[in-house]
């Protein structure tokens, strides 16, 4: 303590033992220390008092489209990153695809950092791609530092990513199981995808139809087997099947080694309120009906699902048009997932330590960052999201740091205003108004 350079206290702070008052002392970018409340502050400390708004870990969300270079009218780092820092989030890992080169290749990846370096206003990592002609690459880029590999079981939407068949995945996660890597699915199985019914048009409910959850439930069952005869590691993404979570408790009994997601989407937003043509909620797997949501919930109060992340997957406004047949899948969520979450979370009697746990502990140990990231904790850098969590704001798109304000949460009435965020020590965000970027580019290792 005696070292400190900035005390940051509050009546609330979320610690992995709990909810407490406490001072943080911070030396440089990291947490040196976890004390009472009423400790001394050293001379030469700053004491930066936020009374009884609540201090957290800022969130680590390990699901992003960045779409930059290439498609960076869709989105890009500079504004995906400012939205994040504005939602309480200080590190995110951004997908290989949607942007143009996909990260499939050490020098697809080199551009990628190069793109991202100076307009990063919090800690980026990257994940890998695994395509059906890249297993040779697979290596080279877990050498390169991503913190895994996505690959699709269905058509991803975008001609340069193709998805893998059963061969192919075999294939794939033969080489990454190889170096112990980790490989990370969208799992919709193709066939029952287009079995189908495939009508088109601005009724929601026929492109639920056309995204079953049997769709989901086979695909799981296919890659459990997969790693299971492996060893492999798999991660299951935006989970929205409630039908597969008996399939997933019993893998994981088996000892399969299985982790799953889910989004803040799915958890808040049901298909019942869905109306016709608005596209803004559209996304693939697709959000299903209250009853499902409800068994989602269950999975992650009892541990089944392991965290929550946005899938930040945006569009420019045009392609989000009242055909949910053609229109672009993709809910964009950084700046609104916490407070959706809490939001959420307390009207079920849940607390703010298990959305902690979902969206900042759990998703920093899936890529392996938890001894610097995802809790409050000596050691770990000081990353801090402050929160006002009974306050109240309405959703104002124009409001949103978002490249495109397109929000499926236009107009909802949500709990929990951030009212600041610190990468690494240094406020980055305090009401509104932004540094400029500090962000640092991470790597697996």
């Amino acid at each position: 303590m005696s070292e400190a350079e900035l005390v940051l206290r509050s009546t609330r702070v979320i610690t992995p033992e709990g909810t407490r008052a406490a001072s943080i002392a911070v030396t440089g970018e990291r947490i040196t220390a976890v004390l009472p409340y009423d400790a001394p502050v050293p001379a030469g400390a700053r004491l930066e008092d936020v009374g009884d708004h609540v201090v957290l870990p800022g969130l680590v969300d390990t699901h992003v489209h960045v779409n930059d270079p290439g498609r960076t009218e869709w989105e890009g780092f500079w504004t995906a990153t400012r939205a994040a820092a504005a939602g309480g989030i200080t590190t995110l890992v951004d997908m290989p695809l949607n942007s143009l080169p996909p990260t499939t290749t050490v020098d697809h990846l080199r551009t990628k950092r190069q793109v991202a370096e100076d307009k990063a206003h919090i800690d980026v990592g990257f994940w890998g791609g695994a395509l059906p002609d890249n297993v040779k690459d697979l290596r080279p880029l877990h050498e390169a530092g991503v913190f895994g590999f996505k690959a699709f079981l269905s058509p991803s939407g975008v001609d340069e990513f193709p998805h893998l068949d059963q061969d192919q995945l075999a294939r794939s996660l033969a080489e990454i199981a190889a170096f112990d890597g980790l490989l990370i699915v969208h799992a919709e199985d193709p066939h029952h995808l287009a079995a189908a019914p495939q009508q088109g048009g601005p009724k929601y409910s026929h492109f639920l139809a056309s995204r079953p959850r049997d769709a989901e439930d086979t695909a799981i069952a296919a890659l459990v087997e997969q790693a299971k005869r492996l060893d492999a590691r798999v991660h299951v993404l935006h989970l929205s099947s409630s039908d597969a979570l008996p399939l997933i408790a019993e893998a994981r009994a088996e000892g399969v080694r299985l982790t799953v997601e889910t989004c803040p989407h799915y958890l808040t937003l049901t298909a019942e309120e869905v109306p016709d043509g608005a596209s803004e909620f559209k996304c693939c797997p697709p959000i299903r009906e209250a009853a499902n949501q409800d068994l989602l919930w269950q999975a992650l109060a009892d541990g089944t699902i392991d965290c929550v992340v946005t899938d930040h997957s945006p569009s420019t406004a045009d392609l989000k048009t009242d055909d949910f047949a053609t229109a672009w899948g993709g809910i964009a969520g950084l700046q609104l997932s916490l407070p959706a979450m809490w939001t959420a979370a307390r009207e079920r009697g849940l607390g703010l330590e298990d959305v902690v746990r979902w969206m900042s502990t759990h998703t920093a140990r899936l890529v392996g960052l938890d001894a610097r990231k995802g809790a409050i904790a000596p050691g770990h850098d000081a990353d801090f999201a402050v929160l006002a969590p009974d306050e109240t704001f309405t959703v104002d798109p124009a409001a949103l740091q978002h490249r495109n304000r397109v929000t499926a949460y236009a107009g909802k009435t949500l709990y929990g205003v951030v009212k600041s965020t610190w990468l690494r020590g240094r406020r980055i965000v305090a009401d509104g108004a932004f540094t400029e970027p500090k962000g640092q580019l991470l790597t697996r290792t």
